[in-house]
């Protein structure tokens, strides 16, 4: 038995090319979620910087939407994620004046719709529902 494998360079060029594609896509939707989140913080009262650094981002949104540390917990158990990310970021809209609606549209459309947040017209108002803010930076 005898095997033959051809292989064509246009194929590795075309999947060096999407890669590559993908990889400027990634890195701009990380920038563009980077400065929509500096400019929330900011609104907000809280230190910008706090959008560079992976969990600590996430916990100073938790802070902004009047949820607690211990929900970034409940991030980790599968399916619970996504009914947690729902609840944050209609809880991040309403903490804005925003609805509903633009709640959800800030999972589906995340970095529009964060865009959209930080450099409306919108203003943070901390409602009293919210427990005490408990992360200080």
């Amino acid at each position: 038995m005898s095997y033959s494998y051809s292989s064509s360079s246009g194929s590795g060029i075309l999947g060096l090319l999407f890669g590559g594609v993908m990889t400027i896509v990634y890195i701009a939707f990380f920038v563009l979620m980077v400065v929509a989140m500096w400019k929330i913080f900011t609104k907000a009262g809280k230190a910008g910087w706090t959008s560079i650094i992976p969990i600590l981002d996430t916990l100073q949104l938790f802070d902004i939407a009047g949820k607690e540390w211990w929900w970034l917990l409940l991030m980790l158990i599968p399916v619970v994620d996504i009914v947690i990310l729902f609840m944050v970021s209609i809880a991040l809209a309403k903490a804005f004046g925003k609805g509903t609606g633009f709640g959800i549209c800030l999972v589906i459309f995340a970095p529009i719709f964060y865009l959209i947040l930080g450099f409306g017209s919108a203003r943070y108002q901390r409602p009293a529902s919210f427990p005490p803010t408990w992360l200080n930076i």
